[in-house]
């Protein structure tokens, strides 16, 4: 996809996607893009995406590895109700949460909401780790290179250049 504007993607809602179990889909890209087709029904409206990227999994590199994207959206919901909204639909796509880490069919972090910055009983923004990961930052690189994290103020490029986690990802 194109990347967006600075201004634009600084105000949009980021939600990392991933997975590394295709559930009932033919493929995690499959089920990846099934999820992001429901967004709409859980009040968020898609308005940029990446390509999907693989990365082999952790802690357990014998595991199926993880295809993973960011989008974009707009929403009406506040941040609580926006990581509700992600809950629900990664159990409607099977996500059973038991063990961290573990394999999973779909994984949604709320990455960033705007340019709030929280930090809330199980609600922390922007998302405490995301600027560590390759697998994320370098999707959001592609769509919002000039994106800038809340916090520290660097751009989506440069924390894709310095990430230190999921190092192997790359685009698919």
């Amino acid at each position: 996809m194109n990347a967006i504007s600075h201004l634009k993607s600084d105000e949009s809602v980021i939600i990392a996607l991933g997975g590394n179990l295709a559930g009932d889909h033919a493929s995690c890209e499959a089920l990846l893009a099934a999820a992001l087709a429901c967004f709409p029904a859980y009040g968020l409206t898609v308005t940029a995406r990446s390509g999907w990227w693989r990365s082999a999994a952790w802690p357990d590199p014998s595991a199926p590895p993880y295809i993973n994207g960011v989008a974009l959206v707009e929403t009406a919901l506040t941040p609580a109700e926006t990581l509700q909204a992600l809950h629900a639909l990664e159990r409607a796509f099977g996500r059973e949460r038991h063990e961290a880490n573990a394999a999973r069919t779909l994984d949604l972090d709320l990455i960033a909401h705007g340019r709030l910055v929280l930090d809330e009983p199980g609600l922390r923004l922007p998302h405490p780790r995301a600027h560590e990961r390759l697998f994320v930052m370098g999707p959001l690189a592609r769509i919002a290179p000039d994106w800038r994290h809340p916090v520290s103020g660097e751009t989506a490029t440069a924390l894709a250049a310095g990430a230190t986690v999921g190092r192997d990802a790359a685009g698919v």
